[in-house]
């Protein structure tokens, strides 16, 4: 869908900006919001975070929205510099872009990204939301990474394939077919 660098940078802007969302969201309320209501004895995870004094992040409590800004810079660049150059690189070894369905050179890109941005974003989430303050071990990072990864891939994997994909092309659309035909 994008034609030229610009449109690549916008495309993974809106993607990002609506993945990182949906994975602060996956992770506070599904994966661990149970935990931080019972430890906390809130009624629900947002009074929970409130009152623990926010989100553990590099050892330190800080609030959602700055969670969601370190994520977004980190997801940002590796999607511009490794995740879509790569992704695009693995499916065209697979498929032949001239004799492919779109829909399906297309699927094959989304799940070429899944596999390398998930494992990606997982091992720097176990690097930001570590529990510095018991100590460092390698070998706890490295299965707070394998954890994270198992988590993650199952909701990365449904939710680009089949909601924050499409909704990033039809934006995309929106954005640049307009554009075009006023050209």
């Amino acid at each position: 869908m994008p034609k030229n660098q610009f449109q690549r940078c916008i495309f993974a802007l809106i993607t990002v900006i609506i993945t990182v969302h949906a994975y602060v969201f996956y992770s506070l309320y599904v994966v661990n919001g149970s935990t931080l209501m019972s430890v906390t004895g809130a009624t629900s995870v947002l009074s929970a975070i409130d009152k623990q004094g926010g989100v553990l992040l590099c050892g330190h409590m800080a609030p959602i929205w700055a969670v969601v800004i370190v994520e977004f810079l980190f997801a940002y660049i590796i999607e511009i510099f490794v995740g879509s150059p790569a992704s695009f690189r693995l499916a065209s070894k697979v498929f032949d872009i001239t004799k492919t369905h779109p829909v399906m050179f297309e699927t094959a890109v989304i799940c070429a990204t899944v596999g390398i941005m998930c494992p990606v974003m997982s091992f720097i989430a176990a690097w930001l939301y570590y529990p510095y303050y018991a100590g460092f071990s390698i070998l706890t990072l490295l299965a707070d990474w394998i954890k994270l990864v198992c988590f993650n891939f199952p909701f990365a994997f449904f939710s680009q394939l089949f909601f924050i994909q499409p909704i990033v092309r039809t934006v995309f659309k929106l954005i640049f077919v307009r554009k075009s035909k006023a050209e």
